[in-house]
């Protein structure tokens, strides 16, 4: 009798349930923080070079063609942080 109450105390593998990880869940709250952070520094990057291509301009307009191209260039750059980030959110979150 004590060999029968004590194998209903544990439970057999056939009747478990799989195991959930926690994990799974921290994924998409991880994707949502970096995204967060590649935005907010994708911004503060952006403003800083407009700021300094607006300065270079008011103090030498006449190369404005160079700062232009440079501008243009630097956002691109800028911004390819952010669309990076996501194309690698999209990749790992399933």
């Amino acid at each position: 009798m004590f060999m029968a109450l004590s194998a209903l105390c544990f439970a057999l593998p056939a009747f478990a349930q799989g195991g959930e990880s926690s994990a799974t869940n921290w994924v998409a709250i991880a994707a949502g923080f970096s995204m967060a952070i590649a935005s907010a520094g994708c911004g503060i990057g952006q403003g800083k070079a407009t700021a300094s291509a607006t300065e270079a301009l008011a103090r030498n307009p006449s190369a404005r063609a160079g700062i232009q191209f440079a501008l243009i260039l630097g956002l691109a750059l800028i911004e390819s942080l952010a669309l990076y980030t996501l194309v690698i959110i999209f990749a790992k979150v399933k």
